[in-house]
């Protein structure tokens, strides 16, 4: 059960937070030297636990704030402006705490669950596969049999975010040879340490190191009982991890949009060219006009999807649509910032250089844009073809 809170006074702690502590030792936090990083990373979620900004959103029976998810959404913006956030404030294991909270068996919640919450070990999930287009992903391949107790997995992953730090990976699995479509695949639970299981590489994303990792899977045993739900639930299962994902990542870039407005506008009122400040040149300042009208666009569009998500509605509409328009901003509004910072805008001497190539990658998380937006257009020609119609007034209501 969630329990009131003054969220607008835990958001501005969260900026005080991320500016006195986080920003200036991004640095140090991106250091090839890995145990440096995870000690600094380490100290700033002491620091934060301290403070009680830990686990936000999960329920407070797992050991979370249980914040309302409306008040999180507000918070998720918050945690969006810096890459780490995430991890210093306990929110990176929602999605995979949300989905053992609904599915986990009581072993597998006492094992990584309460763990989970508390930030004492850390998740990652593999589904999407090397040479298979993810966008249809009942063609993946990795395989799973049932044999004397054990599962016996075969196949590679990669884009398993975080598997250098995590306990366990949760595998989606093809367990049901002889069944359709979606029904062939379950999620089984991998311990790091399972023999047979080799992470074979960073898989480098535009040229950085992004945590994404490439793993095979050679005769990979674990008992019966880590299979997570039922056998052939497996999308049902990735459908309640990866629908709440969606909104939180369109906040989360709402956080990185703002960031980069403020470091562009910044710089606008600094710098002087041809006896002026920047800030006088018209062009410059189409650039802030712009961004500020498409930060606005996304942001009350993704708030209507947070609403009518709060009310118990899909919105697979709402969400598809945001997801699109959100990465799209997103890309443009860092795309204009490093515009105006120049040639020290391409370089890691500030954060945009980073962040702009993170951004290129939303388009493609979570769904291609291309799918996103075929969804939501049959979604929408299927109400007329039943007469229904689309009003975006009472949808709007509705939402409130």
């Amino acid at each position: 059960m969630a329990v009131p809170c003054d969220w607008k006074e835990i958001r501005r702690q969260l900026v005080d937070f991320l500016e006195k502590e986080v920003y200036p030792r991004e640095s140090q936090l991106q250091s090839e030297d890995k145990a440096a990083a995870e000690a600094l990373l380490a100290e700033l979620v002491s620091k934060a636990k301290g403070m009680g900004l830990w686990a936000f959103g999960h329920p407070r029976e797992i050991g979370g704030m249980g914040m309302p998810f409306m008040d999180y959404v507000y918070l998720n913006e918050v945690i969006g402006r810096s890459e780490f956030a995430q991890r210093i404030f306990g929110t990176y294991s929602l999605q995979d705490a949300i989905m053992l909270n609904e599915y986990a068996s009581a072993a597998q919640r006492e094992r990584y669950l309460m763990p989970l919450v508390a930030g004492e070990v850390n998740p990652s999930f593999a589904m999407t596969e090397p040479g298979i287009s993810s966008s249809d992903p009942t063609q993946l391949q990795t395989t799973a049999v049932l044999e004397e107790g054990y599962w016996r997995i075969n196949g590679r992953k990669w884009f398993t975010t975080g598997a250098d730090i995590a306990a366990y990976t949760t595998v989606m699995c093809r367990t049901e040879p002889d069944a359709p479509g979606h029904a062939a695949f379950s999620m089984i639970i991998v311990p790091m340490a399972t023999p047979g299981y080799h992470i074979l590489r960073d898989t480098p994303v535009l040229g950085m190191a992004g945590g994404h990792f490439e793993a095979e899977y050679v005769n990979v045993k674990v008992p019966a009982e880590n299979l997570l739900g039922e056998r052939g639930a497996g999308f049902k299962i990735a459908q309640k991890r990866l629908g709440p994902g969606r909104i939180f990542h369109c906040m989360r870039w709402l956080g990185q949009a703002q960031r980069a407005f403020d470091l562009m506008c910044e710089r606008l009122l600094e710098r002087e060219a041809f006896g002026s400040s920047l800030a006088d040149k018209q062009l410059l300042q189409q650039h802030v006009f712009n961004s500020y009208q498409e930060i606005q666009a996304c942001r009350q569009l993704t708030l209507h999807a947070a609403k009518r998500i709060d009310a118990g509605d899909a919105a697979r509409v709402e969400i598809g649509a945001i997801k699109v328009a959100g990465a799209g901003m997103l890309h443009r509004v860092i795309d204009r910032a490093i515009q105006v910072y120049g040639a020290e805008g391409l370089t890691d001497d500030t954060p945009l250089s980073r962040m702009y190539r993170h951004a290129r990658e939303a388009r493609l998380y979570d769904g291609p844009d291309e799918v996103h937006i075929q969804s939501v257009a049959k979604q929408l020609l299927r109400a007329f073809d039943k007469g229904q119609g689309w009003d975006f007034g009472q949808r709007d209501i509705e939402g409130l």
